[in-house]
């Protein structure tokens, strides 16, 4: 089995900053494209940030320039670091990652992690 699970999340006031993590750990052979997805109350989940195997990332229009994106392939973790935040971004963050869990399989498999929330609020 993969798990991911993220950590990081809180409470921030407008302006600060916060460092969600993401580990996957289980049966994994290789993780292409890691990233980072939010949920507000009463909305859709939205992309935040990607990024592959190799480094390169996209960011949503909301959050280039204020988040970023990067990852330890070592230690198939995925971090977004969330700057200048806003009471916009309050939501709940979830990671995904794209891997394959064996040698032998072509199969990409995509999980998600449980979400943490992320609060901004003076």
């Amino acid at each position: 089995q993969v798990q991911l699970v993220e950590s990081g999340g809180g409470l921030a006031q407008p302006g600060g900053s916060l460092r969600l993590s993401c580990a996957a750990s289980g049966s994994i052979f290789s993780i292409n494209t890691m990233g980072w997805f939010r949920q507000a109350p009463g909305k859709q989940r939205e992309l935040v940030a990607t990024i592959t195997s190799g480094g390169s990332t996209n960011y949503a229009d909301s959050v280039g320039g204020r988040f970023t994106i990067s990852r330890d392939n070592a230690k198939n973790t995925v971090y977004l670091q969330m700057n200048s935040l806003k009471p916009e971004d309050t939501a709940v963050y979830y990671c995904n990652a794209d891997l394959r869990r064996s040698s032998y399989s072509g199969v990409v498999y995509h999980y998600w992690g449980q979400g943490t929330q992320v609060t901004v609020s003076s």
